[in-house]
Parts: C-alpha cells; sequence; structure tokens
C-alpha cells in the first residue's frame, strides 16, 4: 500500500527571521519524505483569508501538517518525521 502524499504549510509573514529559519529546517525534511511544501504569508493572504492571519499571526512561524496545526514558532523535527511517515 502506498502511502499517502503529505502537505506541509509554513504560514510566515515578511521580515521574519524565525520564519527564514523554520523554511531552511522544513524543506530538507519534505524533500526526505516527498511532501509538498508551501509557504503562506498570513498578511498578504489577509484581504482573501483573514482567518488566517487572526488565528495565526500573533504566533509565527506557524507548521501545518495536511491543513492542521503541528507546531510553532519551532520546528519539531523529530515529531514532524514520525508523522510523514504514517
Amino acid at each position: 500500500m502506498e502511502a499517502m502524499a503529505h502537505t506541509v504549510t509554513l504560514l510566515t509573514r515578511a521580515g521574519c527571521g524565525m520564519c527564514t529559519q523554520a523554511h531552511r529546517e522544513l524543506a530538507p525534511i519534505c524533500a526526505e519524505f516527498g511532501a509538498a511544501l508551501e509557504v503562506t504569508d498570513v498578511d498578504e493572504v489577509a484581504p482573501s483569508r483573514p482567518e488566517l492571519r487572526a488565528e495565526f499571526g500573533d504566533r509565527l512561524p506557524v507548521v501545518l501538517l495536511d491543513g492542521r496545526e503541528h507546531s510553532y514558532w519551532e520546528v519539531d523535527a523529530s515529531r514532524l518525521r514520525t508523522d510523514l511517515a504514517r
């Protein structure tokens, strides 16, 4: 049985140094597991998706796994690898 392909979404904002670091950490992990990595700037999408900035804007970066919150402020690499392997 083939594993489901996962999507990892990194919620960011311009000028966020922690967001840049999180992207550097996520890219190789996603590549390792064949997961898609999407980056969404909560300020850029606010006109069409204000709920993202309202819910997550005060604790960026936020990592979503398949649309559900996985971690924030830091990448939980070991937990993410475990969850991507499922």
